[in-house]
């Protein structure tokens, strides 16, 4: 019988440590957990929830150190991302996914592929890419996020997150977007900024082995579409969609972001 809920719960990942957890959707599709970028909640994801809940079983979540998550003050690594996401699976008893991550939710992803394969249905990554250079770059954002919070980020985040036009028209869902980084932890933001300096899993890329859908940005400044096109010669059964978006293209193309996911759901 197919069923449709939400239901929103805090789990735990690690002994004290509980992250904010929805799910919603229709039981009896197959199941995505998306993985939010640096500086969002898994409210970033509301447009396209929308849009795929009758595809399939939705579970979103706040990566460590964002949104409802608890935000530890140290243990931030890309293998703790992934294992954040394991623990959420086996808390609901699903035995394996599509992971569709995007920016910081996308290098979560292909970590889980490359380390989890057996937990992995299929990979949607958008808006990523498997290293972010410069590494000296994140590690002042760091710096600065514990010193003086993260307010003078707000700004620039938005400038490369959606486009002139979109900021124009959508002057709610941009105020929106601005809440959620406020409301990111320091210490969280500086903790995942740390991962992307230390993370590269370019050389390993190859080793994902299930079925990949790329999704980039025609005006992303931060993960190009060039950037795209490395995963997609790296991994064997991947294909790129590029939309007329910038970085957070799920919220500025939601019904061609969807669209590409459910197209890669049913194949």
């Amino acid at each position: 019988m197919t069923t449709a809920f939400d239901d929103v719960q805090r789990i735990e990942v690690e002994p004290g440590i509980r992250l904010a957890v929805s799910t919603s959707g229709t039981l009896d599709r197959p199941t995505i957990v998306l993985s939010n970028s640096l500086a969002t909640s898994y409210g970033m994801w509301d447009e396209v929830v929308d849009l795929l809940a009758r595809h399939a079983r939705l579970v979103r979540y706040d990566t460590r150190g964002h949104g409802r998550s608890d935000a530890p003050p140290t243990g931030y690594t890309i293998e703790r991302l992934g294992q954040d996401v394991l623990a959420i699976l086996d808390a609901l008893e699903i035995s394996d996914a599509v992971i569709c991550g995007l920016s910081l939710g996308g290098i979560t992803a292909m970590w889980l592929g490359i380390h989890a394969p057996d937990r992995v249905g299929g990979l949607v990554l958008a808006n990523t890419a498997a290293n972010f250079p410069p590494e000296t770059m994140w590690r002042d954002r760091a710096v600065t996020a514990r010193t003086s919070g993260v307010g003078s980020f707000v700004q620039p985040s938005l400038e490369r997150w959606v486009t002139p036009g979109y900021r124009d028209t959508h002057e709610t869902r941009v105020a929106e977007l601005a809440a959620m980084i406020m409301a990111t932890s320091p210490e969280g933001y500086a903790g995942c900024c740390e991962v992307l300096a230390n993370t590269n899993l370019l050389p390993d890329l190859s080793r994902i082995q299930c079925r990949v859908r790329v999704i980039a940005g025609k005006q992303d400044p931060s993960t190009p579409p060039a950037r795209a096109e490395e995963i997609t010669e790296a991994v064997a059964q991947s294909d790129l969609v590029t939309l007329d978006a910038a970085h957070i293209s799920a919220v500025e193309a939601p019904e061609s972001f969807a669209a590409a996911v459910s197209a890669f759901l049913a194949a």
